[in-house]
């Protein structure tokens, strides 16, 4: 949700500063604020709406050493300047910026206005500032830490004091906090977007930890102010996998992107010999795959579908029952966690708060979890037992495309693994393999048919509503594209698995509402085009996708044929023209694709 950075070293701060604010729009925001530690003590600069507002207003001569920035996605009081992060007590000496929410707020407010603070804003944030300042400790470290012990709920903070203008302090439960490691010089931010440009050495915080930040290095510890120790890894991406290139968007860049990206899933992960996957990051053996009965897979939004989509791949491929389920009602209905089921969570930034919880309630009950993450030392990867990173590189965009397409193939190398050692013999396994090695090629053949996919989205952009049916493995895949024409077109889609038509959507096929129907060949072929009546009967209107142009041309009203794979595969190829589709429905309607409002690309809030 929400961004995070800051500065302590020997330049001026304010450059990187908005650097980094414009580095995490991705993540979504609706205001952005500044605050720096001067001469003449913290000056405070924020603003509702775009960071290119807040640079409106920021005084050229504007120059600190050390300062802190946010970018803002409301909980707590609507979007406006004074709601703004950062927040800062009355007397202008504590700067805070806070992702997170602060649950016993109510409480809290209610206390310090008895106590005669005057509040200014509606967030919850703001508290933190005033509890920081009426702190008895007077080093700032010991402030917060102080403060903290009041707090009920999530955080990733930093705070600077105008009275120790030499260091920021930082703490995280629940939200991502990253240290930088550069020369004479440190970063602080919610992501490595942030700071890829400076630095590739980073530490991550865990939950409960805080740090104390100068230009010479860090010192870390818990909220029981007992030292821990952090050693810093190196990220794997450089500044240009952040940069938007020759493309109007990220979404379109991350969407051409997909054939080398689906080629690092696979690399190295094959095993010829064998006929059969190699994922040495499972923590899994082979008597410990035999001892599982059951598999449920969590996740959220694209996760979750993606996840259905691994359920269909390992169930099919394994024998072994499967199920997915959404990570954030998960914890909520108290599960009951089985020493043989393996649980399996899904999550591309590795930080959605959901997912982790969820992830923490099997933990606690002493069941096994592995993850599908995309980024390397994240939260989620760091707390599961064990499980396969995609390798997809980074992606800005809020609507997921790559990450998807390499999730569903990390579901199908694990599904490949664990069948070789239950009941998958060698040649499907052989089989297998020379599709997952043909599918870059194949979804490379695709993407070059953007020009004809986007003339077909200019005809259907106008409608108001949409159905996707598919059956099957592309059932997941037809709730994938109508989430992505809701996400970022606006336009309300709805998705069913086609054999439920009569039992109600029927009822809404008319002529007005298009129906994008996902039709591989294979065994379903004839039910799927008889689906296709039932719409056209109703004249209702008719995007086929799938494999036998000739014979769809006959039914529908526009076509778009992708590569055959194998079947179990099929379903990876036939999403990627569902991506262009949205893709170019969003660019006539003239939406802002990359950042959707509303959304967020990592959700570290429930």
């Amino acid at each position: 949700m929400c961004g995070i950075v800051g500065y302590v070293g020997r330049a001026n701060s304010v450059p990187f500063l908005i650097e980094g604010l414009h580095r995490l729009e991705y993540r979504g925001y609706d205001s952005a604020g500044v605050a720096v530690a001067t001469s003449r003590g913290v000056r405070t600069l924020k603003r509702a709406g775009k960071v290119r507002e807040l640079e409106g207003v920021l005084p050229k001569r504007l120059r600190g050493t050390l300062g802190i920035a946010h970018t803002r996605w409301a909980t707590h009081g609507v979007p406006n300047d004074t709601n703004a992060h950062p927040h800062c007590d009355a007397a202008q000496r504590i700067a805070v910026v806070h992702n997170g929410i602060i649950e016993n707020a109510a409480t809290l407010r209610a206390q310090l206005l008895s106590r005669g603070h005057e509040l200014v804003s509606d967030t919850d944030t703001e508290l933190l500032a005033h509890l920081i300042a009426a702190s008895r400790e007077s080093n700032l470290l010991q402030a917060v830490r102080d403060a903290l012990g009041h707090i009920e709920g999530t955080y990733g903070i930093a705070v600077i004091d105008a009275d120790q203008p030499d260091h920021i302090v930082v703490a995280r439960n629940g939200s991502p906090v990253v240290l930088g490691i550069g020369e004479r010089e440190m970063y602080v931010a919610s992501d490595v977007a942030a700071l890829v440009r400076h630095t590739r050495q980073v530490v991550h915080l865990d939950d409960g930890e805080l740090a104390v930040v100068r230009e010479d290095g860090f010192e870390t510890s818990t909220l029981d102010a007992r030292p821990t120790a952090k050693q810093p890894s190196t990220v794997s991406w450089d500044v240009t996998s952040y940069e938007r290139g020759e493309y109007d968007h990220y979404m379109l860049k991350e969407i051409s992107e997909q054939p080398e990206a689906a080629a690092r899933t696979l690399s190295g992960r094959i095993e010829q010999r064998f006929d059969t996957a190699h994922l040495g990051g499972l923590n899994l053996t082979a008597r410990e795959i035999l001892d599982v009965r059951r598999i449920k897979i969590l996740g959220c939004g694209s996760a979750f579908y993606a996840g259905l989509l691994g359920a269909h791949l390992l169930e099919t491929l394994t024998r072994i029952p499967c199920a997915a389920e959404a990570a954030s009602e998960f914890r909520y209905r108290n599960p009951v966690i089985e020493k043989d089921v393996l649980y399996l969570a899904v999550s591309q930034s590795g930080e959605t708060l959901d997912t982790l919880m969820a992830v923490q309630e099997v933990k606690r009950k002493g069941g096994r979890v592995l993850g599908i993450v995309n980024a390397v030392g994240s939260t989620i990867a760091r707390e599961v037992d064990g499980g396969i990173y995609i390798h997809a590189g980074p992606e800005v965009s809020v609507a997921s495309t790559k990450t998807f397409t390499c999730t569903g193939l990390a579901f199908a190398l694990l599904a490949l693994h664990m069948g070789r050692i239950r009941d998958l013999g060698p040649s499907d396994g052989r089989r297998l393999i020379d599709a997952l090695e043909g599918l870059p090629e194949k979804i490379g053949q695709i993407i070059a048919r953007a020009p004809e996919i986007e003339r077909t989205a200019a005809r259907f952009a106008s409608a108001g509503n949409l159905f996707y049916i598919g059956r099957t493995g592309t059932y997941p895949i037809a709730l994938e594209g109508a989430q992505k024409l809701k996400e970022i077109a606006y336009i309300h889609a709805e998705a069913y698995p086609a054999a439920e038509l009569k039992h109600g959507p029927l009822a809404l096929v008319s002529p007005e509402p298009p129906t994008v129907a996902l039709v591989p060949d294979g065994p379903l072929l004839e039910k799927s085009l008889a689906s296709i009546e039932e719409i056209k009967a109703r004249k209702g209107p008719v995007l086929a996708v799938g494999h036998d142009r000739e014979t769809l041309q006959a039914l529908s009203d526009a076509v778009i044929d992708v590569p055959k794979t194998e079947p179990e595969l099929d379903p990876l190829l036939l999403n990627i023209p569902l991506q262009l589709f949205a893709y170019f429905a969003a660019r006539t309607l003239e939406r802002d694709i990359d950042q959707p409002r509303n959304l967020a690309k990592s959700v570290t809030v429930e």
